[in-house]
Order: structure tokens, then sequence, then C-alpha cells
């Protein structure tokens, strides 16, 4: 296969793969997407640690280099196909001050629904998150009244970052019923071309995406 194609490894559950994966699609990129199974703990053996010393995914690969990392991948994508960036220098760097800011605080809506779908822990541990990740929601929601994108005029990696996350958040008794912002900002994420929900765009098995021409 050509260094040139765009290879990621991830799973079907996670929400750190369809970050990258919805960036891929929204982008109408060919890509290879190679899939690890967590459950089976595939993420843990020797092959996938050679790639990703952390034992985790996504874990991307292009023109000889490895990446790591949701939010680094998505940088990293920006950079190379200069689609999903901000309009301005000062709005590129915003945009990844907000991915920064989601591996802070959005990232507590994954654990959340982490801890509702595959690991039961103390009533006590989500009470100790659950209110971080509603803080998250609502600030997003404040952020959104009276403009379209977190970042700009336009979609960037920031909005991909943060609705990347987010969008499991019904899994653990989450919602933007009450964030109006919010909600109106997800229905214009998902009316773009080539946007699918995580259950409909990572596949279960190695997949060829041929994009769009």
């Amino acid at each position: 296969m050509s260094d040139d194609r765009l290879v990621l490894h991830g799973s079907f559950t996670s929400s750190s793969s369809y970050k990258p994966m919805l960036f891929l699609a929204l982008s109408g990129l060919p890509f290879s997407f190679r899939t690890v199974n967590l459950k089976n703990g595939v993420q843990k053996e020797a092959e996938h640690l050679a790639r990703n010393r952390y034992g985790q995914v996504p874990v991307l690969q292009h023109r000889g280099l490895t990446l790591v990392m949701s939010n680094v991948i998505l940088d990293y994508l920006a950079r190379t196909t200069g689609r999903f960036e901000g309009g301005t220098e000062q709005e590129k760097w915003q945009a990844r001050e907000w991915l920064g800011w989601e591996n802070d605080a959005v990232v507590n809506v994954a654990r959340v629904r982490h801890f509702h779908r595959f690991r039961a822990v103390d009533p006590a541990v989500m009470a100790f998150f659950k209110p971080g990740a509603e803080a998250a929601l609502d600030f997003i929601d404040r952020h959104l009244a009276g403009r379209d994108w977190l970042v700009g005029d336009r979609c960037t990696i920031a909005d991909i970052g943060c609705f990347g996350r987010m969008v499991f958040m019904a899994e653990g008794g989450l919602s933007l019923d009450n964030r109006p912002h919010a909600r109106a900002w997800r229905e214009r994420i998902m009316a773009m071309p080539g946007f699918a929900l995580p259950y409909d765009l990572i596949p279960k098995k190695d997949t060829e995406f041929a994009g769009r021409s």
C-alpha cells in the first residue's frame, strides 16, 4: 500500500476513533480502516503496541508517519489536507485551543458514557464526573449563542473534535434537549455532506473507503 494512503486504526465503539473518521468522511477523502477489537484486547497485543505504545485507539499512518491521540490526528489532517482549518491564523490556533479544552472537559462526557455502558462503578464516581460533563455541554451551548460554529464562520477541527466526543452522550444519560444553541449546531454538522453517526460510519471489519470524487 502506498505511503500516501491514509490508514486509520480504530474501534467501532470508540469516540476517539470516530473523530478522525468523521473528519475523513466529511472531507470525502479515500482511506483505509483497520479495526482494533477493544473487547478482545487487541489493543494490548504486540502488533498494535508497536503502533501505539499506549495501547489505545486511534492510530493514523500516513507518508511514513505514525500518529496517535485523536486530537493530534485531527491537527495533522487539517494541516496536511487544508480542510476544516480556521480562516485566519488566529482561528487556526483557536481551533487547536478548543481541542485542548475538549481533552480536558468534554472527555467527561465520554467517561460518563463509559461508566454507563461498559463498566459499573460506585455511584460516587459517577457523581464526580457527571457535573463536569454537564458543565462542558453548558459551556458549548453558551458559546454557540449567536454563532454557527465554535471558531469563525466555518466548521473546523474544533467542531469535529468536540462533537465527535459528544456524539455518544445519550448512552451516558446526557442530552442537548435544554441546550438549544448546541442542538442547532449538532443539526448543522449532521446536515453536512458525508456525515454519518458512529455506528453507521465505523465498520466492524477492515474496510477500504473510496472517498467522494
